[in-house]
């Protein structure tokens, strides 16, 4: 509400942009806030898909903390050793199911992306939690 002290201000750059078929609002108006104030040095489109690929990253790491580990769990292991190997078989597993999201999609000929994870990660929860294991533990 007040004025701003010009030497506490910051000159930023929006970009504005909107992207088809995305969910059920497609109107809906992105708005990506750069430092970067010189089109030739980056150009919107460019700060458009790096902004994208960051909520790819994220969306990767709610995948692992939330659907895969559970929300509100610890890690269980006490040691540093098993930790590292509880969080490498996180990993693992994420990658798996990641592949399995692809070779699906692929086969569908549909983008991997539209594939919600957490639906595939309940259904092969089901598949190997409703019978006997297809391998010796």
């Amino acid at each position: 509400g007040g004025d701003l002290d010009p030497a506490e201000a910051t000159v930023v750059r929006v970009i504005e942009y909107t992207v088809p078929d995305r969910g059920p609002d497609p109107d809906e108006v992105i708005r990506v806030i750069t430092t970067i104030g010189d089109p030739a040095d980056a150009p919107a489109e460019i700060l458009a898909q790096a902004y994208h690929q960051r909520w790819e990253h994220e969306t990767g790491n709610d995948q692992l903390k939330t659907h895969l580990r559970g929300p509100g769990r610890v890690l269980r292991s006490k040691s540093p050793d098993m930790i590292r190997q509880e969080i490498y078989g996180y990993l693992l597993t994420h990658y798996a199911i990641s592949t399995l999201i692809c070779r699906a999609a692929t086969e569908a000929d549909i983008d991997p992306d539209r594939v919600k994870f957490l639906r595939t990660v309940r259904l092969v929860r089901r598949q190997t939690t409703s019978g006997p294991a297809a391998f010796s533990p």
